[in-house]
């Protein structure tokens, strides 16, 4: 249950007026939805107040190198089920923007909260969570954010000792060694797709066994634990040998493992597996990812990648050629200024759609694709990519700012 529910000091309460004051500036000034400027001036104002707000609320976290924000709307629509909740809906994942968000729920029981990877160890002791789910670690703004190994080696080491369930993702070896140092933890097999960051064993460095869904370290033993929850097709698998139907209008495999996640999380909870994927039914869009709209007479779908792992789930959902596919790219801060994850992409599964590239660093990306074989033309603008593509819906994928370009740029 909910802890402490005392009042906010006298310092706390002009915090969080100031906080939402200079948002709505920010809003006005048509910067945004002024979380981020909102919880700098806040934490200014009272550095503790993340801990404050946090002190009522039975906090879950939520982090990821992908399909984070997916999760902790799934998990906070679940938990719905049980109480009111607040959540960083959109996205705003560092202590700034958490800190704005939970600024809005006083009267809320849960706080579903979103964490950039970097962050995580230090909102958690922060905020004191009941649980934190963990659902994978790729290779990511490499300028900012640091060698997958070393990240999983600053979770492991912030995760020691903590008092929170953690549900992690037991296909995932970085995600295991993140969260072996944790005394509670409830395993889910929610699959992973992309391989090429976890083929060395993070406890020794040896090179990791991988049979079949099995992983293993013939060196030192660190091996796959066995999972109490699971994904298996369209069900998800609880520690009962249940199976429940997954029902989403969230394309993909990922949206699918996202679901399992959030299940095991509810579960926690005391939401029964049926009535959070019941719930999770809702969820159309997430931030204008997955969103079909209309622009110059003709139906877009916005998609979100970030990175290899996220580009690779992207490129299962989209429709097969001829489809016109519209790529994005910008490397400003928010996306990490290094574009050479651009190489470990494997954009031949895009053969035979015509593509269109624009952005920031589309001449990166052209140049990316020119060596791959592909055929495509480079673009000043969207209005220029749209009226040049071929008849039919447009998939249109975009890395973070670069999405965020083209949602304004579509009224979205």
């Amino acid at each position: 249950m909910a802890g402490n529910t005392e009042p906010l000091s006298p310092r706390a309460k002009l915090a969080v007026t100031a906080g939402k004051a200079a948002a709505a500036v920010s809003r006005a000034a048509g910067r945004g939805s002024g979380s981020v400027i909102g919880g700098r001036v806040a934490l200014k104002l009272d550095p503790d107040l993340l801990a404050r707000l946090a002190r009522h609320l039975d906090v879950i976290l939520v982090s990821a190198t992908n399909g984070k924000t997916t999760t902790t709307r799934l998990i906070a629509e679940a938990l719905r089920a049980s109480g009111p909740v607040v959540s960083n809906a959109l996205g705003a994942n560092m202590p700034a923007g958490i800190t704005s968000a939970l600024a809005g729920g006083s009267d809320a029981k849960y706080g579903v909260i979103e964490v950039d990877e970097k962050y995580l160890s230090g909102v958690a002791r922060d905020v004191t969570p009941k649980a934190i789910a963990l659902l994978n670690l790729s290779r990511d703004q490499l300028d900012r954010a640091a060698e997958t190994r070393m990240l999983a080696e600053h979770w492991r080491e912030g995760l020691a000792g903590s008092k929170a369930l953690i549900v992690a993702n037991a296909d995932d070896p970085l995600i295991v060694w993140a969260a072996s140092s944790s005394a509670n933890v409830v395993w889910v097999a929610a699959g992973q797709e992309w391989k090429d960051d976890a083929w060395s064993c993070p406890s020794c460095g040896g090179v990791m066994q991988r049979p079949g869904d099995d992983w293993f370290c013939a060196e030192c033993g660190f091996r796959r634990p066995t999972p109490s929850w699971a994904l298996s097709g369209d069900h998800v698998l609880d520690p009962h040998g249940s199976a429940w139907p997954i029902k989403l209008q969230l394309p993909g495999r990922a949206n699918k493992a996202n679901a399992t996640t959030s299940a095991a999380v509810a579960a926690a909870f005391g939401v029964p597996p049926q009535v959070a994927l019941e719930r999770m039914y809702s969820v159309q869009a997430v931030a204008g990812r997955y969103d079909v709209v209309s622009f110059l007479n003709r139906e877009l779908r916005l998609l979100l990648a970030k990175n290899p792992a996220g580009w690779l789930e992207t490129f299962s959902l989209i429709d097969p050629p001829p489809t016109p596919v519209i790529l994005s790219v910008n490397a400003r801060g928010a996306d990490g200024t290094d574009t050479s994850w651009l190489w470990d992409v494997d954009y031949t599964r895009l053969a035979g759609h015509p593509i269109f590239v624009l952005g920031d660093r589309k001449l990166d990306l052209a140049v990316r694709l020119e060596v791959a074989g592909l055929q495509f033309e480079v673009c000043e603008s969207l209005d220029e990519a749209v009226k040049m593509a071929p008849p039919g819906r447009i998939e249109v994928i975009a890395n973070y700012t670069a999405f965020q370009d083209l949602r304004r740029r579509v009224g979205n």
